[in-house]
């Protein structure tokens, strides 16, 4: 696997862990959300300055984003479209 696809992976994962929506994780950044959406694809080249922007809105060190995922993980699931209902 290639290092943008690695980034990718573990964006998608932990973005996803914690509940994020690209779009959220994308405001949170300051950053365009189709953007965070290519790379999480793998299709876009990553500066060491949006590694760290993306880390501190996931509160994950930078290593995190860059660990191989073991063989034959699957790629993280995507969560569920639509609005989340109010609680209340």
């Amino acid at each position: 696997m290639n290092v943008r696809k690695i980034i990718g992976w573990n964006l998608r994962k932990l973005r996803v862990e914690q509940g994020l929506s690209q779009e959220r994780l994308a405001l949170a950044a300051e950053i365009d959300r189709s953007y965070v959406g290519r790379v999480e694809r793998g299709s876009e080249n990553v500066t060491i300055d949006t590694l760290e922007t993306f880390a501190n809105v996931l509160a994950v060190p930078v290593a995190a984003l860059l660990i191989e995922p073991p063989k034959g993980a699957r790629q993280p699931a995507p969560l569920s479209s639509g609005r989340k209902s109010k609680a209340g």
